[in-house]
């Protein structure tokens, strides 16, 4: 199911506008109700201090989670390739016949997997997800009866093969939901809220401080939208570039 952080565009227009709606709303709204005496302005400044420093390290740790499961998406992607190219050189432990029927299934699994990291269509990587599962079922099916008729330690290199085959797409799959909680997301943007609306409330005359206050919004809401488009595997700029899989490509088409 898509989700907001799967347009980094929408998070930064969205974070822009509500920020600076908040910078609005301390700057007229609370100066109306309450206005700030001069002697509590050090008060003032160690609790905008204090907020500014908990946004920053939700950030930080925010950006941090994103980068941490872009990387890991890179490492699974190298593993899932490594993974399919040995089952392929290893196909030749097989009887001629069955290696041929498995490298044939390799490539249409390999084209899948490539598909899998280049589409960003909704329908498109259903269709490939569904085609990736009966792929896999024949891949089993292909070595099972080799494997039960010749029992040997050769045989048994080619279904620890196909074990990291099909176990590597599963544990990418599993990497590419694992994102940002939404829990973590509507607390940066509660606290961030809170903080610009602290800085309209404490400008000293917000009128001509009105180029100033709209710094803050802005740098805000950019590193809204570097975490979000590093978070999302499909929606962002930055994505996951299948190297590792093209890479081995000529090899699957050349035998």
């Amino acid at each position: 199911m898509p989700r907001v952080s799967d347009y980094p565009l929408l998070v930064f227009g969205v974070a822009f506008l509500v920020l600076l709606c908040s910078v609005w709303v301390g700057a007229t709204v609370c100066r109306s109700v309450w206005k700030p005496a001069e002697e509590a302005r050090d008060d003032f400044g160690v609790i905008l201090a204090a907020a500014l420093t908990l946004l920053g390290l939700i950030v930080g740790f925010s950006f941090s989670m994103a980068t941490n499961r872009y990387d890991l998406r890179k490492s699974l992607e190298e593993a899932e390739a490594n993974a399919i190219g040995t089952e392929f050189v290893r196909a030749d432990l097989m009887p001629a016949a069955d290696a041929a029927r498995m490298r044939a299934l390799l490539r249409d699994y390999f084209d899948q997997r490539l598909l899998f990291y280049q589409t960003t269509n909704a329908r498109e990587l259903d269709s490939i997800n569904a085609r990736t599962a009966q792929l896999q079922i024949l891949l089993w099916s292909s070595i099972l009866e080799p494997v039960k008729a010749t029992p040997t330690p050769p045989m048994a290199l080619v279904v620890a093969g196909m074990n990291d085959v099909l176990n590597s797409q599963g544990y990418t799959q599993a990497a590419w939901w694992n994102r940002i909680p939404s829990a973590a997301w509507a607390l940066m943007l509660a606290i961030a809220i809170c903080c610009h609306v602290l800085i309209g409330y404490g400008a000293r005359d917000p009128r001509a401080e009105r180029t100033i206050l709209l710094v803050l919004p802005l740098v805000t809401s950019i590193s809204f939208f570097l975490i979000a488009d590093i978070d999302s595997p499909r929606g962002g700029v930055i994505r996951i570039q299948p190297q590792n899989l093209l890479s081995i490509e000529n090899t699957l088409r050349a035998q």
